[in-house]
């Protein structure tokens, strides 16, 4: 595609950005409406809209028909994401929060190694049928599928567990949700939700968004390698086919850890050892890669690569939310917030993975190693802030006489 469009590294890595900057811009304020009003109809109508826009991406002619489309794309599926996340955590308690949050973030997993499946069909046998390139037809079926799931979702996606309707549910199982979610926050119910602006501004004053928003920003970075992972692939050596093949084992070996840690996390409620380990692994993984050629070394790292950032941000959204469950609105802005914080890294991570660096793609690998680091810390300082404010719940409980209460999960 980079050849046929006659797009240079600097023009390539601007659409990649480009997405980036168009997902930004909807998302706090997409999230807080729909936080308002009715999911069931605005995370399908999102996805045909993205996928429409995909369909219209193998008619470019130029670099910078690629980065228009890649924009419009980012618009259109910037309110997804955090929307999914609030969804999740409306409808499961603090205990089911990490495997129901991992489960639709699975998604992302699979889809990858998915892709990489469809590649090696597609891209090694479609190209210049019906006078199309392989990649415009890999953009098409993919659209296609997207559209098709999209307009399915539309009867099998509730709305909240206060106003989701018999359509989806018996009047009682909604109020058994209701009452688990009311149970697991503390007795504060869904209903006490704030208005646009005073969700936004409780957000903002609540340190707990900041620090959740930097552990974001930081596993983006870490997961900075995934615009390239075919690049990165390619340097074993292998055949274009078999290199679309073996795309496919790390993220479904991410997908398999990402479950088994998401359980655990949620049984124990603990988030922050099991966020930190998987990342110390994943910058181990990314030494090894830009410093050794040996091939099953440099494979085993790009598992790591690809494990630690989503077992991390599977964990932070659910802790994210589960720190700060109440109003509806405060955890809808606060969900989008971390994401838009975190979304600007890649407008300029594209630029640090150049073909000249190939193999090592050193300046890419600091990047992974730098986010890594910087998860570490603001995760074990965001662990030390809520141990700090449970001391705190603590002793006002001991001197009012009172039980023990809602606690902050670390």
């Amino acid at each position: 595609m980079q050849d046929d469009l006659h797009m240079s590294d600097t023009v390539w890595s601007a659409g990649i950005s480009l997405f980036y900057v168009g997902y930004i811009v909807t998302q706090i304020p997409a999230n807080v409406i729909i936080a308002k009003s009715q999911p069931r109809y605005w995370l399908p109508g999102c996805m045909l809209a993205w996928s429409a826009l995909t369909i219209c991406m193998p008619a470019a002619k130029t670099g910078w028909a690629f980065c228009v489309c890649r924009f419009l794309v980012g618009v259109t599926e910037g309110p997804f994401v955090p929307a999914v996340a609030m969804m999740t955590s409306s409808w499961y308690t603090k205990q089911e929060s990490p495997v129901r949050m991992g489960i639709w973030h699975a998604g992302n997993t699979i889809s990858q190694a998915i892709s990489g499946l469809l590649a090696a069909g597609i891209l090694t046998n479609m190209d210049y049928v019906a006078n199309l390139r392989a990649w415009q037809w890999f953009l098409l079926i993919e659209g296609i599928a997207s559209i098709v799931v999209g307009i399915a979702a539309f009867w099998f996606i509730p709305n909240f567990p206060n106003n989701t309707g018999k359509y989806f549910m018996t009047a009682e199982e909604a109020q058994m949700a209701e009452y688990k979610q009311i149970v697991s926050t503390g007795g504060l119910s869904e209903d006490d939700e704030g208005d646009f602006k005073s969700g936004i501004w409780a957000m903002l004053k609540d340190p707990f968004s900041h620090m959740f928003a930097v552990i974001h920003y930081g596993l983006i970075i870490a997961q900075s390698y995934k615009d390239f992972f075919p690049n990165i692939v390619a340097t074993l050596g292998f055949s274009d086919l078999m290199t679309y093949l073996i795309q496919a084992p790390p993220p479904i070996i991410a997908f398999i850890v990402m479950m088994g840690v998401s359980w655990n996390s949620g049984r124990v409620l603990e988030f922050g050892y099991h966020i930190t380990t998987w990342i110390v692994l994943t910058l181990i993984g990314c030494v090894v890669m830009i410093t050794t050629l040996n091939v099953g070394a440099r494979y085993f790292s790009m598992i790591l690569l690809v494990t630690g950032p989503f077992v991390g941000l599977n964990l932070q959204l659910s802790w994210e939310t589960t720190v700060v469950p109440r109003p509806r609105t405060k955890r809808a802005a606060l969900i989008a917030y971390a994401n838009c914080v975190s979304t600007t890294s890649h407008w300029y991570s594209p630029y640090f993975f150049l073909r000249k660096q190939e193999p090592y793609y050193q300046t890419g690998g600091g990047a992974i190693i730098a986010g890594c680091a910087v998860t570490v810390i603001s995760v074990l300082f965001t662990k030390w802030y809520a141990v700090r404010k449970n001391k705190a719940l603590k002793a006002a409980e001991d001197s009012a006489g009172e039980p023990e209460g809602w606690r902050f999960v670390h």
